[in-house]
């Protein structure tokens, strides 16, 4: 496995159990089946909205996550 594939899902995973975290601190309890559903959409929103940004900006090795970079072409003379 590509070690920056493990630490963009690492880092998910990571933002996935925080907000999850978060959340269920902020819901009154006793939680029903429909808290869980929504502390469980609330908390895969944001970690796939982390996901998304760290691809589009390119948050690891100058904007490649899941590619390696390509040697320069050589040129014919």
């Amino acid at each position: 496995m590509n070690s920056r594939f493990a630490m963009a899902a690492g880092g998910v995973g990571i933002v996935f159990l925080v907000t999850l975290a978060v959340a269920f601190a902020l819901m009154p309890g006793p939680h029903t089946r429909a808290d869980y559903l929504v502390i469980g959409a609330i908390a895969t929103f944001i970690s796939m909205f982390v996901l998304f940004f760290v691809l589009i900006l390119g948050g690891v090795k100058g904007g490649q996550v899941f590619s390696k970079t390509r040697p320069p072409k050589k040129r014919r003379l």
